[in-house]
């Protein structure tokens, strides 16, 4: 049987949160506005022909030009295929246009970066590597968004290959970012010390990945990932390049066996794969654990389940205390890129977002808090500002 198609209508939403988001979306979340007056013939001769050509000349003659006297330096192209978007997966870049265009919103209104939503109708990654290299001269900065793995992790390392700008697949470095933040923060105000937990990640995907290596990075004690057949770990006859590689970097204790066996005595779990992780296997874990449980809308972990056995819990959810959410992270990190015209993102960077994400609430810390809200003014600020650092003292930035 065909899915219902639900459709708003024009009667009051007031009572019917379907239909307000129907009519919140009507016409689209965004459009283009002028930055300039045309209020008459001189500006349009300013604006337009014939002075335009004045500053397109300029522009062929010293390409660097771009940057000042067009939107290139503050724009960032945000780019999917539409094969994993959210909960829903490969549903197609014109119903992945929702999702692109409320990303492109955000970017304005966290971290004043101008965004274009722009969703391909290919899959391949020669594809769409070549599109977004000939996209490229118009923008600042690119952020690949909802993109399956493992096809992601090529998609990005051949494009920021091929391009001198940013180029940041959120999926995978934005939930690392504030999940690493959190991790601190958590350490911290339970009075240990990020070396010596041995956390547990399910979910051997672009978030997954990309929060064990950021983990590794930050000086975790232990890191161990799990797919759909349990611990990745070296010499498992049945990995992909991307977690043999993987693999090498994380389960120094050798714990093989499934996500259960993994948890038995972890400091942390980290859900990035939806399933259900049950009771029994949460109460293995050490006393005074912490649970990020992050798949929406149903945790791996609900949080009511969680605090019985965890000092902290996180998830993904909004209606719940300790929310990752990379709208902490993504604003941020392309401002301090842009602002120092970053020919890429380096580790460096993305480890220095993810210390000054954590100290916007060093000093006010609690169990329930140990990451800011979304709505804190000083994220943004702090995020740009430790990237545009971080992006100077790693050669990367030209201004």
């Amino acid at each position: 049987m065909a899915a219902e198609i639900i459709h708003p209508n024009t009667q009051d939403t007031t009572e019917d949160p379907v239909d307000a988001v129907f009519a919140l979306h009507r016409g689209g979340k965004m459009e283009v506005r002028a930055t300039v007056p045309v209020r008459d013939a001189d500006d349009l001769s300013l604006a337009y022909t014939p002075g335009v050509a004045r500053v397109c000349t300029a522009i062929a003659e010293q390409p660097e030009l771009v940057n000042d006297y067009t939107w290139k330096s503050n724009t960032v192209a945000v780019v999917t295929d539409g094969t994993a978007v959210l909960g829903l997966g490969d549903i197609g870049p014109e119903a992945s246009l929702p999702v692109m265009e409320g990303k492109a919103i955000l970017f304005k209104q966290f971290g004043g970066v101008d965004a274009v939503p722009i969703a391909l109708a290919c899959t391949g990654v020669d594809e769409i590597v070549e599109t977004v290299v000939r996209l490229a001269p118009s923008f600042g900065g690119v952020n690949l968004e909802d993109i399956s793995a493992p096809r992601c992790f090529e998609i990005e390392r051949r494009l920021q290959d091929a391009l001198d700008i940013p180029i940041f697949h959120d999926d995978q470095h934005g939930t690392a970012i504030v999940t690493t933040a959190a991790l601190w923060n958590a350490a911290k105000v339970t009075g240990r010390e990020i070396s010596s937990l041995r956390a547990v990640i399910s979910g051997a995907g672009a978030a997954g990945i990309a929060i064990a290596k950021m983990l590794v990075a930050a000086g975790i004690g232990d890191v161990s990932v799990c797919d759909r057949k349990g611990v990745v770990y070296e010499g498992r006859g049945d990995l992909t390049d991307v977690k043999a590689e993987i693999a090498a970097l994380t389960n120094r204790t050798g714990v093989k066996g499934s996500l259960a066996d993994a948890l038995n005595g972890a400091d942390v779990f980290i859900g990035v794969s939806g399933g259900t992780v049950p009771e029994d296997v949460v109460a293995t874990m050490a006393e005074g654990c912490f649970v990020f449980a992050m798949a929406n809308p149903t945790p791996e972990i609900h949080p009511e389940v969680a605090h019985k056995y965890a000092a902290v819990v996180a998830t993904g959810r909004s209606d719940f205390p300790n929310q990752i959410n990379n709208v902490l992270a993504f604003p941020g990190i392309f401002a301090g890129a842009l602002s120092v015209r970053a020919t890429r993102i380096t580790e460096g960077m993305k480890l220095a977002a993810a210390k000054a994400l954590a100290g916007v609430v060093a000093d006010e810390l609690t169990p329930q808090k140990v990451i800011p809200s979304p709505f804190d003014e000083r994220v943004a600020p702090a995020v740009t500002k430790a990237v545009a650092e971080a992006a100077r003292a790693e050669g990367v930035a030209r201004r």
